[in-house]
């Protein structure tokens, strides 16, 4: 499949994809709806599969890659929960180092956050990305499965299993203590409530993340670094109070808005992906860990 662009389709065929991604339409739907603006010989069906993952295109650091150790872990949720699998990647030199948890969109641990753990490995970090579908079985394989697993989490629960992998990381031989997070779509809400609820959370760093509730910005210790996408309504509506909170509760934070971009312009594996603009926001989310996580 060739990559396209986001300025391939039309704006609304964007907007209906993301209301599909995000659960308020059906596959149905969206098909039905976006049909009226397949044109030239393009089914409906045939840009929903050109909009979907292709995860050949994320792979940026190889799994062998001598430069890192990287395999699944497991840690044990608190309250009864059971146990929560993940992928650890860290560096291949022995030593202590800082620590990053990476928290995956709304479709679980598949292959495109696998490499954005291996690429925080490569910088000096011991990155470690759980999955939310664990009690589900896990990341399926399959994009659409996915999707449908994660309406039935049970948020209270999996807000708990992502708090733990806090003190997982901290207790791992090769971590300096220091501790980060990064979230994207889905996670980007998990990075912000990370947030709200680890006071020992040294920096969180959310990609077009929900906002949590502006009481719940009071408890903030962590330096946050805030990344969003110019077209992104649906989240970039909870900006103004968000940063009114923080302003209020005196956190270190910082906000960028990338023009021109969609939500999900970090990941490479969709036409929404903006090279420029997740190029830049990577580089400033790892200046913004070493400035707080050194």
């Amino acid at each position: 499949m060739d990559r396209k662009k986001a300025s391939d389709f039309h704006p609304e065929v964007l907007k209906l994809f993301d209301g599909f991604v995000h659960g308020a339409i059906s596959r149905r739907e969206f098909l039905d709806r976006a049909a009226k603006y397949a044109v030239g010989g393009v089914t409906a069906a045939a840009l929903l599969e050109s909009l979907s993952p292709n995860f050949a295109w994320a792979q940026q650091v190889k799994k062998g890659d001598s430069r890192i150790k990287a395999d699944y872990a497991e840690y044990v949720s608190p309250k009864g929960y059971g146990k929560v699998r993940g992928y650890l990647a860290r560096p291949a030199k022995d030593g202590k180092h800082p620590a990053v948890i990476v928290v995956h969109e709304n479709r679980g641990l598949n292959p495109y956050i696998e490499d954005v753990a291996r690429r925080f490995a490569t910088e000096g970090y011991v990155a470690f990305a759980p999955d939310a579908l664990t009690p589900m079985g896990g990341y399926p394989g399959d994009e659409d499965k996915a999707r449908e697993a994660f309406t039935k989490l049970e948020t209270p629960k999996t807000h708990e299993d992502f708090i733990a992998a806090h003190a997982f990381l901290k207790a791992r031989p090769e971590s300096n203590g220091k501790i980060g997070a990064i979230g994207f779509c889905w996670g980007g809400g998990i990075a912000n409530v990370l947030a709200t609820r680890l006071p020992e959370l040294n920096a969180s760093v959310p990609f077009y993340g929900p906002q949590p509730k502006p009481e719940d910005a009071g408890n903030i210790k962590a330096a946050m670094q805030l990344h969003y996408a110019e077209g992104d309504a649906r989240i970039n509506a909870g900006i103004p109070a968000y940063e009114a909170a923080l302003k209020a509760a005196g956190v270190k934070y910082e906000t960028h808005m990338y023009p021109k971009t969609q939500h999900g312009f970090h990941n490479d594996t969709t036409p929404r992906y903006d090279e420029a603009a997740a190029k830049l926001a990577w580089s400033r989310s790892l200046a913004w860990f070493k400035q707080h996580l050194a």
